[in-house]
């Protein structure tokens, strides 16, 4: 599913036209956006849980020369926890 059918189905389901279906879309990946960015995490009961995981810097290999070793420096990561609910609706 991409956004245009992610947006359509919204409005299916909460009988929002398109266009106020894609508002509340917006609006709620840009308030996770901005959540995310400033260190906190966004907890939807049932859901699941969007935080930011700090990666460690490390050392890896170069895919287009293998005996190459490049440092890959630390980093921030998006991640997306799934709830229960989540998780046992999908596995039904």
């Amino acid at each position: 599913m991409n956004k245009a059918e992610l947006i359509t189905s919204i409005a299916e389901k909460s009988n929002l036209t398109k266009k106020d279906a894609e508002a509340a879309l917006n609006g709620f990946i840009k308030s996770v956006e901005e959540t995310l960015e400033k260190g906190e995490k966004v907890q939807l009961v049932g859901f699941g849980t969007f935080e930011v995981r700090d990666r460690k810097a490390r050392e890896g290999r170069n895919p287009r020369n293998p005996e190459e070793v490049i440092q890959i420096p630390a980093s921030k990561a998006p991640v997306f926890k799934a709830g229960k609910a989540l998780k046992e609706r999908v596995n039904k």
